[in-house]
C-alpha cells in the first residue's frame, strides 16, 4: 500500500512503500536502453491488433475476456481499453485529467500513461487478446527472469499498445509511445508496463503548454484496485519527473515496470529517498 509521497525542491518525487521489501539487484534508476532496442512486444495490424476509433477521450468496446483476470483477489471479466492512457475493468475511463488515487469511485483500473492523450491529432491506441505461443513463450521467459521463486507459465496475455499518440490541444509533432501487457495463467497474473517513448506529460485541458506538452497536471501512472484503500503510485506519477519513466524500471530494464496483480505485490522500489537529481533531471 502506497504511503504518502515526498516532493523534493526541485520538483521530484519519491515514495515510501509498507511493508518494506526486498528484490536483490532490481533498481529504479538504470542507464538508457541500447539505442535501437524496443521495449514493445509486438504490436499492429499485422499481429491481429483492433484500433480504437479516433475520438478525443474516446473508449473501445466492452471486450470480454475469454479467461477472467485476476486483480486485487477479484476476478474480471470484461475491460475497456481508454484513449486516455488507462485499461479499466467493467466500465469505461474518459476522465482525461488524472486524479491521485486512491479514488473515491470504487473503480478499478491500471493506468500505463494516464493523461489528455487526443488520438485524432495524432497516433493509434491498439489492443488484442491472444493465446499465441510465441508471445506467451517470451512473456513466460520475462516473468520467470523477474520473479524467479513464482513458477509460472503464461496461458493468456491481453496488450494494449498505445503508439506515438499525441495530447489535447498539441502544437508540435510529439507523441508518446507505451503499452500494457495483462498475463495470467489462471493462478496468477501480471501486468507488464512498457515505455519506449515519452516526449510529452499533459494536454492542455490539464494546464499543459501546447507547445511543449508540459507542465500543469502531469501524467500518471499507476494501479487502483477500487476498495479506496489498495493502489500503488510509480515514482514520479503527477509530477515533471514521469517524463522520464522510459529511464527507470523495477526489474532492471529500461522503461518496464513489472508487477504481480492477483495479490498486488511490489518488488524493486526503493523505500528510502532516491540521491539527488543528476544533471540529466529528475532521479526518476
Amino acid at each position: 500500500m502506497l504511503l504518502d509521497g515526498k516532493i523534493t525542491g526541485d520538483g521530484c518525487s519519491w515514495v515510501n512503500i509498507s511493508p518494506p521489501i526486498s528484490s536483490p539487484g532490481a533498481v529504479v534508476n538504470v542507464q538508457p536502453a541500447r539505442e535501437g532496442a524496443s521495449v514493445l512486444y509486438p504490436y499492429g495490424l499485422d499481429q491481429g491488433d483492433h484500433k480504437n476509433p479516433k475520438l478525443d477521450d474516446g473508449t473501445s468496446e466492452k471486450i470480454s475476456l475469454a479467461v477472467p483476470f485476476t486483480f486485487y483477489s477479484k476476478e474480471y471479466q470484461n475491460l475497456y481499453v481508454n484513449n486516455n492512457g488507462v485499461i479499466s475493468f467493467d466500465s469505461q475511463v474518459r476522465e482525461y485529467t488524472p486524479d491521485p488515487f486512491p479514488l473515491a469511485d470504487g473503480h478499478p483500473f491500471v493506468t500505463p500513461f494516464w493523461a489528455d492523450v487526443n488520438n485524432v491529432e495524432g497516433g493509434d491506441v491498439f489492443y488484442r487478446e491472444t493465446t499465441d505461443p510465441t508471445l506467451l513463450a517470451l512473456i513466460t521467459k520475462n516473468i520467470n527472469q523477474y520473479f524467479p521463486d513464482i513458477p509460472y507459465t503464461a496461458t493468456w496475455a491481453f496488450v494494449a499498445t498505445w503508439d506515438h499518440v499525441a495530447y489535447y490541444g498539441t502544437e508540435s509533432n510529439k507523441g508518446n509511445t507505451f503499452q500494457a501487457a495483462l498475463t495470467t495463467n489462471t493462478k496468477r497474473s501480471f501486468i507488464i508496463l512498457n515505455y519506449q517513448d515519452i516526449q510529452w506529460t499533459t494536454g492542455q485541458a490539464s494546464g499543459g503548454d501546447p507547445e511543449t506538452g508540459l507542465g500543469g497536471t502531469p501524467a500518471h501512472a499507476g494501479f487502483n484496485s477500487g476498495d479506496e484503500k489498495n493502489f500503488y503510485n510509480i515514482p514520479g506519477s503527477q509530477t515533471e519527473a514521469i517524463i522520464n519513466i522510459t529511464q527507470t524500471s523495477n526489474v532492471n530494464v529500461p522503461g518496464r515496470w513489472v508487477f504481480q496483480v492477483d495479490e498486488f505485490k511490489v518488488t524493486g522500489v526503493p523505500t528510502e529517498a532516491p540521491e539527488a537529481a543528476n544533471s540529466d533531471g529528475c532521479w526518476l
